[in-house]
């Protein structure tokens, strides 16, 4: 009787006080309707507004993936030099799906189509207008949102493609398109919202259909163009379209010219989303009460034997709590306790993985691969967030944050790596070592800001003048800058170093002035290969004594180490 009465005071108050906050939570939940359906609404929009931003991130990559590498494929620049229209045609339809893009265009070295994956009839046309082409055509990879010649809004990448000679012989581009109703029926898929692609304030593709048929060739709204297109600003709050209401968020793409020439939409019906959290409401009531009926009839059943489980579990957390996460919870009930178990291995699990991951990181990053790094998104909630300031740190450690270079630290690690490797196979390696001229007398003149502006365009430009993938570049320090050139000789650092001084001198610095600005960098240049008793800090030093050579001859040049061999 006694065994019992105690299950009674277990059951009656527990069931009582879970009835009550069951009917508590769906007042407050009706009375609060309005304002949870517009917050959730605003949540779902962030999330949307959020992946579209990745979306677009990752086309641009997926873009620059397949022109850059189809652009040094052996048989892609034989096919541009050697073969007709058909075979080309053939050969980079082949790779589209390859690298997750809409369409290749195979342009010569004057901007004329030889080829179009997406319409193989049209060619023979010009496309110098494309900023893409262009940058290609002056040897430049690039990455830009624009029109294409048969499109009126996708991102574009185009790479120079060289014949073995070093001659150029045309151009490589790689498109995805949004302007294409089966593309915006994948975004519709992707983030759960009606999605509109707009070519200035022109519908050209949307999800969005009156009586059954899309409302493509209709027009912005005109104080929403005057915000977007004209203004090119962002745009979020709610909209009528068709007699119905949105909750609205329109995205101006920016050409190369930074003039919004397209608008991307996302747009959730606000009916659709409040009679979803109606029937929401109601289902969590119904489950809630039916829930509190099998809870109470199975609370009397197990109340006596869960002791026992609970105590093993208590211990295991108390061993994570102490940082041990190899434990071994064994529970076998099939109940709320072996479920507790389950998501305590899962903790522990989940953190053994973080763990690892961040160690491997950790193990690359001193090798001086710096951009490898944990996936944030195999983790969830607050696991994600640690994961993300694990990055956000791993930046900070092994990035100069003004360039978005790797940093001292970095090249240190790289550089050790590299001497070893061409130690072992007995090959070249090369340094520059660059220092922007006069730089002192820059900042004096015009401000740190634009001396911020002067070192992040010579940085970008040293990047974007290095052709292979194992090349590294990092900050140095201040206005230095030093470039890695495994398996490279002098003659072959030299002409780097002289790729990179002609483009810095004619890079053009932004500034208030219209005309721009320019600088001037010295290049110290450093190349042997590694013996046994040789010692890497007179391989660097060889590369600063260069430099400063290279300066006290008058600057802007390229000056090539006695070390060199």
């Amino acid at each position: 009787m006694q065994r019992r009465t105690f299950k009674f005071k277990i059951i009656i108050p527990t069931a009582v006080a879970i009835a009550a906050l069951v009917v508590i939570m769906s007042i407050f939940q009706s009375v609060r309707f309005s304002s949870m359906g517009n917050s959730l609404i605003n949540e779902k929009l962030d999330a949307i507004t959020n992946s579209l931003q990745l979306y677009l991130y990752e086309c641009e990559a997926y873009t620059k993936v397949a022109a850059v590498s189809i652009s040094l494929d052996p048989e892609a620049i034989a096919a541009v030099r050697d073969s007709g229209r058909n075979d080309l045609v053939r050969f980079f339809t082949f790779w589209l799906d390859v690298y997750q893009i809409s369409y290749f265009t195979v342009a010569d070295a004057n901007g004329k189509v030889l080829a179009r994956t997406h319409d193989p009839n049209f060619f023979g046309d010009s496309i110098i207008s494309q900023q893409n082409i262009r940058d290609a055509l002056d040897g430049k990879i690039s990455t830009h949102f624009e029109a294409g010649s048969n499109d009126s809004v996708s991102v574009i990448t185009g790479a120079p493609v060289y014949d073995a000679d070093g001659s150029l012989l045309g151009v490589i581009s790689a498109g995805i398109r949004f302007d294409s109703e089966s593309e915006v029926e994948n975004l519709k898929n992707l983030f759960g919202s009606e999605v509109t692609v707009f070519s200035g304030d022109m519908r050209v593709a949307t999800t969005i259909t009156l009586d059954g048929h899309s409302i493509v060739g209709t027009r912005l709204d005109p104080e929403i163009a005057e915000i977007v297109v004209n203004n090119s600003q962002e745009y979020s709050g709610d909209t009528e379209i068709l007699g119905v209401r949105y909750k609205t968020y329109f995205k101006p793409i920016m050409n190369a010219g930074g003039e919004a020439f397209a608008t991307i939409f996302l747009g959730i019906p606000l009916a659709d989303l409040e009679a979803e959290t109606n029937h929401s409401i109601r289902d969590g009531l119904f489950v809630g009460l039916g829930g509190l009926v099998i809870f109470t009839l199975l609370l009397y059943f197990v109340i006596s034997t869960i002791s026992q489980p609970i105590t093993k579990l208590s211990n295991d957390m108390h061993h994570i709590a102490n940082g041990n996460l190899n434990i071994d919870a064994i529970v076998k009930n099939n109940d709320e306790v072996g479920n507790l178990g389950k998501s305590l291995m899962k903790v522990a699990g989940t953190l053994r993985k973080l763990l690892d991951d961040i160690d491997k990181m950790i193990t690359e990053h001193k090798k001086g691969n710096i951009e490898y790094c944990l996936d944030a998104g195999e983790f969830l909630g607050d696991y994600k967030t640690l994961a993300d300031n694990i990055l956000e740190l791993a930046a900070f450690g092994m990035k100069d944050q003004l360039t978005g270079l790797p940093n001292r630290r970095s090249f240190d690690n790289r550089i050790g790596l590299e001497w070893e490797r061409a130690a072992r196979s007995s090959q070249h390696i090369s340094l520059l070592m660059l220092d922007i001229d006069k730089f002192k007398n820059y900042n004096d003149s015009f401000g740190h800001q634009q001396g911020d502006v002067t070192l992040q365009t010579v940085a970008n430009t040293i990047k974007q003048s290095l052709n292979r993938s194992i090349d590294f570049t990092a900050r140095w320090g201040g206005e230095e800058f030093v470039v890695l050139l495994p398996d490279t000789n002098a003659v072959g650092g030299r002409n780097v170093a002289e790729r990179i001084r002609i483009a810095v001198e004619e890079a053009v610095i932004p500034c208030e002035d219209e005309r721009g600005r320019r600088a001037t960098v010295s290049i110290g240049v450093s190349s042997l290969v590694p013996t046994p008793d040789g010692k890497l800090t007179d391989f660097i030093e060889a590369a600063d004594s260069a430099l400063y050579r290279a300066k006290e001859s008058g600057r802007n040049k390229v000056v090539v180490s006695e070390l060199a061999d």
